[in-house]
């Protein structure tokens, strides 16, 4: 805990759920979802390591660890609370996946919002983006990261019918908290670069709960589709005329399907 503990933000009153936002964004992201969601959960927003409110911690206070997405998942583990349901959107379930098979006890439920087992295209995994293109948006956030965000948030609302609405809430959201550090960007690449977790999913045993938007550009339905496969429990909701948003695109339906999801876990 001490100085490297991430900022949280806990609402509402029941079994503890945790919210992971995804990369280069931060725990407001999640729009007006936490405070339905605070309805039945005590719902518990993390900003991860140099992002929003959390700030990136240094060599020495993560023990020497160059690991950025173990050093990550640790951070979250010293404040994740016992018997939780985990939500983890794009970046953010990825970690929700590697917390699920680190922490088994503690971690009762997931729920995966627009994430993939791979951001990258792999020779064996057509369903990613090219390691270039990933890169490219790297140096181009290092130069201008007003303008870069701008277009990033763009390309999460393709395909979605109301993205007139949604995009202008997406930028008021984003730059209500500081910019992430530098060190955070570069970390959340090596991630988003590095992770392939398809190997990795037949081994999580709490059930799985996939809400993806049949749209997304940037994880594909497709993986949504083949990671239910790997799981040994779990479900796939899949929203029409959706992106990679649905928490702010259909926000009723979001909330529902997780409540409806962890209604016996309460």
């Amino acid at each position: 805990m001490g100085e490297v503990s991430l900022y949280v933000e806990s609402l509402g009153e029941g079994p503890d759920l945790v919210l992971l936002h995804g990369w280069a964004m931060h725990s407001g992201m999640w729009g007006e979802a936490p405070e339905f969601l605070a309805q039945h959960f005590r719902v518990h927003l993390i900003d991860l390591p140099g992002h929003g409110f959390s700030r990136f911690p240094s060599l020495y206070e993560t023990g020497g660890k160059t690991d950025v997405g173990e050093c990550m998942v640790e951070r979250v583990v010293e404040v994740l609370p016992p018997g939780c349901v985990i939500c983890g959107w794009s970046l953010g379930g990825q970690l929700a996946i590697e917390l699920a098979l680190r922490e088994p006890a503690r971690v009762k439920k997931i729920v995966l919002t627009s994430t993939t087992p791979s951001f990258v295209k792999r020779k064996d995994w057509q369903w990613g983006m090219e390691e270039l293109t990933l890169r490219a948006f790297a140096e181009n956030l290092k130069r201008d990261f007003s303008t870069t965000m701008k277009r990033f948030l763009t390309l999460q609302v393709n395909g979605r019918g109301d993205a007139g609405k949604v995009l202008p809430e997406m930028r008021r959201l984003l730059f209500e908290r500081s910019v992430p550090e530098p060190e955070a960007l570069e970390a959340g690449l090596q991630i988003v670069l590095a992770n392939d977790l398809r190997r990795k999913l037949r081994s999580i045993v709490q059930p799985a709960l996939l809400i993806h938007g049949e749209n997304d550009v940037i994880a594909y339905p497709e993986a949504a589709e083949w990671m239910k496969q790997q799981f040994q429990d779990a479900e796939l909701v899949m929203l029409p005329n959706c992106s990679h948003v649905p928490f702010l695109s259909y926000p009723d339906k979001f909330v529902a399907n997780i409540v409806r999801f962890t209604d016996e876990f309460k």
